[in-house]
């Protein structure tokens, strides 16, 4: 599958509205996420998490790790990994960030690295080796970039040294970003359960609905199912 869409919440509630829906290949969390779901950042509760998300039909999960130092990083980022196979790491992008991420991929972990703000930072994660890169398209715009470039930037980047970690849009605030992302080359996203209604909000498709139920009442009168 190219395509991967995951849903970026905590939410328990969100995932049992959206999941069902089929698109979704996964979950994101982090711990504001967390925070926002008044759920504990414990190892335990994000075991209890997965659990549900994999019940749910979720394909895969993405849990952060947490730590001061490389040691707790590794440690707790081992701990999710060991939940379920289908769990992915993200750690942040910063130098201990990413010495405690190529210690978890020399033990075999999948690792997301998260927190990405600058195109050169995506050649960090291309020379990791890391599966996954998490640019936040919103906030950089917030901080005067072009987050449609850069991210177009971070595709060209990847395609020329020929990697295959995937660029992971975080920070979505615009379905038309994630089209125009997608003729760019990319071809992976989360975002919020409103982006999801966005998604699927449309007025023309609601009333030609609408239209089509209309003719089938008329037309199914005189019949049966």
């Amino acid at each position: 599958m190219n395509l991967r869409l995951y849903l970026d919440t905590a939410d328990v509630t969100a995932w049992e509205t959206w999941l069902p829906v089929g698109i979704f290949y996964g979950v994101t969390s982090n711990p504001l996420l967390l925070e926002r779901a008044h759920l504990p950042c414990t190892v335990e509760s994000l075991t209890q998490l997965a659990s549900k998300a994999f019940e749910l039909g979720a394909k895969e999960v993405q849990l952060q790790t947490w730590g001061d130092t490389k040691q707790t990083l590794v440690g707790t980022g081992k701990a999710l990994a060991a939940i379920d196979p289908r769990v992915v790491v993200k750690v942040p992008i910063t130098q201990l960030g990413t010495e405690a991420a190529a210690a978890l991929i020399a033990a075999g972990v999948r690792v997301t690295l998260t927190a990405v703000y600058g195109v050169p930072q995506i050649l960090i994660a291309a020379a990791l080796g890391a599966d996954y890169a998490a640019p936040y398209l919103g906030r950089i715009n917030d901080a005067g970039g072009n987050g449609r470039e850069d991210l177009a930037q971070m595709q060209r980047a990847l395609d020329g040294v020929q990697s295959s970690t995937r660029i992971l849009t975080a920070s979505i605030r615009d379905v038309e970003d994630m089209a125009y992302l997608a003729t760019q080359g990319l071809d992976t996203f989360t975002f919020s359960p409103q982006i999801a209604e966005a998604l699927f909000s449309n007025r023309q498709t609601a009333a030609a609905t609408a239209a089509f139920e209309g003719a089938a009442k008329t037309m199914g009168k005189n019949g049966a199912y």
